[in-house]
């Protein structure tokens, strides 16, 4: 299978140059445009009523005044790709079987096990809606250019994707789905990360919060940021380990893999999050005010506490509260240092090395045992 990242969140250089960016970028006429946007104009351009073309260079994260309506030529090339590359991340939980872990909840997982396998499914059920409300109504609506646009509008498909998951699984081990979903409402622990997030969300989703005003710019690069780099960069991140740790003792691992799944459209997510705020930093020649960076980490790290504390109250084996907070930690100090920022955890260690691995999901699989479920569709598949 054609890997997308050397690590588990840097995207691989570009691909050969035949998308429709490089093509445009080689070509002799694009660089002719380039260096004389009028004669770009045709005879029939000139009549009354024409439009001025679009110029790459007009183009803004936000604020821009190009025609959102037309996706190239590309100021940013890159968002393109992620979009390219996130079709061939398709799957389905149907592709999963989960019979043995009916088996293993069921007959297998201990009473603190469960507790923790419950409380990590009622968190994401709620997370994933949050996320998709969150690129869907505050975000998406905001950029102006188009590129950035059509790799968010599969971003909400894939957080759309992942709620259907939790269903699927809820229903497959034929857990009680109203007490399930109304956890997070009625557990102070759970409930504290989603009000955080409902905080952050709730005025920068106002069709009206004019990000013209430069007060709003910095809230609204704040907002992003915990988002893309806490919300999904660490919380998701973070949050499907405890399974993930079932999976290493072979329970669960149906589940597992779904969330193996999730945790490459995740890896994606964050990593184009992280670029078009640096992108968006540049542009609006924005500074980030530390005091207020240090409270939205400050905030995370409470809420996360509380939640690994309830999650993890009895440890189970091979894993506890303490090695969750450590890699949250650890994976705070790396999202920092890919925004350029300070990192807020100097000196915080890997604990759990295998994690990352997780992001990989090279299988093989043997035919005779489970259906093979690959990122790969499509232009992969041979049509002879």
């Amino acid at each position: 299978m054609t890997a997308f990242f050397d690590d588990w969140d840097t995207p691989v250089r570009p691909r050969a140059a035949t998308t429709l960016a490089s093509r445009q970028a080689d070509s002799p006429a694009s660089t002719a445009t380039a260096s004389r946007p009028d004669a770009a104009l045709s005879a029939t351009d000139a009549r009354p009523g024409a439009q001025a073309p679009v110029r790459a260079a007009d183009k803004r994260i936000v604020n821009g005044q190009g025609d959102i309506n037309q996706l190239a030529p590309f100021k940013y090339p890159w968002a393109w790709e992620f979009f390219l590359n996130a079709n061939k991340n398709h799957w389905t939980p149907l592709e999963i079987s989960m019979a043995q872990d009916v088996h293993d909840y069921h007959h297998r997982l201990t009473p603190a096990e469960r507790h923790v396998f419950e409380n990590v499914l009622s968190y994401l059920t709620t997370s994933d809606i949050l996320a998709m409300r969150n690129i869907g109504l505050a975000v998406m609506e905001k950029m102006t250019a188009p590129e950035l646009q059509i790799y968010q509008a599969r971003q909400v498909y894939e957080e759309a994707l992942h709620t259907w998951t939790y269903q699927h699984c809820i229903e497959s081990l034929g857990l009680d789905q109203q007490e399930i979903y109304n956890r997070y409402r009625v557990v102070p622990e759970i409930h504290g990360k989603i009000a955080l997030a409902n905080r952050r969300l709730e005025r920068v989703m106002r069709a009206d919060f004019d990000l013209t005003d430069r007060d709003n710019l910095h809230e609204f690069a704040l907002s992003y940021l915990f988002f893309a780099a806490i919300f999904e960069g660490c919380w998701f991140y973070n949050g499907f380990t405890p399974i993930f740790a079932l999976q290493r003792r072979g329970l669960m691992k149906g589940t597992a893999e779904q969330l193996q799944y999730i945790m490459r459209d995740e890896v994606l997510h964050c990593a184009f999050g992280i670029r078009t705020l640096r992108t968006l930093i540049a542009e609006e020649n924005l500074q980030l005010d530390p005091a207020a960076l240090a409270s939205l980490w400050e905030e995370a790290e409470t809420a996360e506490t509380a939640y690994a504390g309830y999650l993890l109250r009895e440890p189970i084996l091979g894993y506890s509260a303490a090695q969750h907070m450590g890699q949250f930690r650890y994976i705070a100090n790396r999202r920092a240092r890919q925004l350029g920022l300070a990192e807020p955890y100097p000196g915080a260690e890997n604990l759990l090395p295998w994690l990352d691995e997780q992001a990989n999901l090279r299988k093989e699989k043997n035919f005779f045992e489970t259906r093979v479920t690959e990122y790969q569709t499509g232009g992969a598949l041979s049509w002879e």
